[in-house]
């Protein structure tokens, strides 16, 4: 199932027609893009998800299709549900995690048993059950903490800031080390800001984009901290895009890659962006708050040509386009989402 570069020009969820596909938190933001995309390919799509509230899942995500999708609402941590999960499944795409940052210096014990622990005795679930599979894993830009260099590649060094990076890279090595030692087909793609329909926007536990879409559609003011510093934004479809080809590529396993996107946009650019746009709003410049800014990775951007000269993948949405689009998804449906 290797797609050539060539293939982001068609459909990239072509190759899994007829395939069972198992997508970890897939409620949420990038999984229920995938979810559709699949489903709209001919997939056979299991999703397993905890529907905790202070994640970004939300039924609403998966309105008009739920019907054609086996859910299974359970933990990751639940060692017999992922289990059953697994059965059958011929390729995994694993989003379930502990996202927020703040959270995780709030409940540091919590976020490591989703963020490493349960994903070390998720692949070894994997080895057990279906070690043919292959595995897409959702990893994060905060693992490279305060860069050293910009945009940033790969090779940089990993300084996570908090105890939400660090459990993103046990996480992340520990799907490597499974490729290396067990021969389990993984990847992982390290994200950067992901906005877009169906992300959380009740406040800013996933990404400050989504308290800012919320107060414009509500007539309120928002916050900007800094406002000077640089940033990169991936739109959804082209996040669940680069999942889709980093599965279907045999080149990928066994290898890291960035995902970027439209950037690098200053914040305070991106604000007066989201008004316009928006049609109105207002916001203010703030210092960041101590507590934010011992954990704020300040400027980053991506450096992701790696992952577009092996499977020919691009960003497609620009930032204006992004938000008028996701605004637009939004306003007839906010009641479900705050």
């Amino acid at each position: 199932m290797t797609s050539p570069p060539e293939a982001v020009e068609r459909d990239p969820a072509l190759p899994f027609k007829s395939l069972q596909t198992l997508i970890t938190g897939g409620f949420g933001l990038i999984g229920s893009a995938l979810a559709r995309k699949l489903v709209a390919a001919g997939a056979k799509v299991r999703i397993l998800d905890n529907m905790d509230l202070d994640s970004g899942a939300n039924r609403a995500n998966l309105a008009g299709i739920e019907d054609r999708i086996d859910a299974r609402i359970a933990d990751l941590r639940d060692a017999s549900a992922v289990r059953q999960a697994l059965g059958g499944v011929d390729v995994l795409f694993n989003l379930a995690a502990q996202t927020s940052h703040m959270g995780s210096i709030a409940a540091p014990i919590a976020d490591h048993q989703i963020n490493a622990s349960a994903q070390l005795a998720l692949l070894e679930a994997v080895r057990e059950v279906a070690p043919q599979i292959r595995i897409a894993y959702a990893s994060t830009r905060q693992i490279y903490g305060r860069p050293d260099r910009l945009p940033v590649d790969e090779t940089h060094p990993l300084r996570p800031v908090d105890v939400n990076g660090v459990g993103k890279v046990a996480g992340e090595a520990f799907h490597l080390i499974y490729h290396r030692v067990h021969g389990i087909k993984a990847t992982a793609l390290r994200l950067t800001n992901t906005y877009g329909p169906g992300m959380r926007i009740r406040d800013a536990r996933q990404t400050f984009i989504g308290i800012w879409l919320r107060a414009v559609m509500e007539g309120k003011p928002f916050e900007v901290w800094g406002g000077a510093q640089r940033r990169d934004f991936t739109y959804v479809d082209d996040a669940a895009n680069a999942f889709l080809l980093a599965a279907a590529t045999e080149a990928c396993f066994g290898n890291v890659f960035n995902i970027g996107g439209d950037g690098p946009h200053g914040l305070e650019e991106v604000a007066q962006l989201l008004v316009e746009v928006s049609g109105g709003g207002r916001y203010e410049i703030k210092e960041f708050p101590p507590a934010r800014r011992r954990i704020d990775i300040g400027e980053y951007w991506a450096d992701d040509r790696l992952f577009r000269s092996v499977t020919g993948w691009a960003p497609r949405t620009r930032l204006r386009e992004g938000l008028q689009m996701t605004l637009a998804f939004f306003r007839p449906r906010i009641e479900s989402y705050v």
